[in-house]
């Protein structure tokens, strides 16, 4: 293989390689912002498979008719699953060797989703520091925003979670 790798991925033998999963620790630097692609389109099942797990079944996220009554004139996609979705959306690049979410604070809705909606998200690196209580990881919080195809915000929140600091010691104990 080439001396250069494409970037997201680790040589694991020779002619193989493997696809990273989440940035490591030195590369989630705060200040970097990271724009998560491809965009997600919201579909009816997304919006009751939400409502069904969580319990939700408001008519204004179930029944069209309903909806079609309301001031929205349609089905809103449950605010539960609008977050799921786009929290979902960042997991590649920035927790995906995560190992615990402590919080996730300041959500905020800001605009409706509706079913068909496609949304992208961006994610800004806030802070980083050594865990002071597990030795071997960092703590990351992160401000990620969301947006609908007409670049409307739609969903804004922070979250803070439990990341290794050697990723690679951390991908080879996993077989990542």
């Amino acid at each position: 293989m080439s001396a250069g790798l494409p970037h997201g991925y680790r040589q694991i033998g020779e002619e193989r390689l493997r696809e990273s999963v989440g940035l490591s620790y030195p590369e989630l630097a705060p200040g970097l912002i990271i724009e998560h692609r491809p965009g997600r389109t919201v579909t009816e099942l997304d919006n009751l498979l939400g409502a069904a797990l969580s319990g939700n079944v408001a008519p204004i996220h179930t029944d069209a008719h309903y909806s079609s009554q309301t001031q929205w004139g349609r089905v809103l996609v449950c605010s539960g699953v609008t977050l799921n979705l786009v929290a979902g959306m960042t997991v590649r690049s920035i927790s995906g060797l995560t190992t615990a979410n402590l919080a996730v604070d300041h959500v905020r809705f800001t605009t409706p989703v509706h079913l068909g909606d496609t949304l992208y998200a961006e994610t800004k690196i806030l802070t980083r520091r050594a865990s002071e209580r597990r030795p071997g990881t960092g703590v990351i919080t992160c401000h990620t925003t969301a947006h609908n195809q007409n670049r409307t915000s739609v969903l804004a929140f922070t979250r803070t979670f439990l990341v290794p600091l050697d990723a690679d010691a951390a991908r080879d104990a996993t077989h990542y």
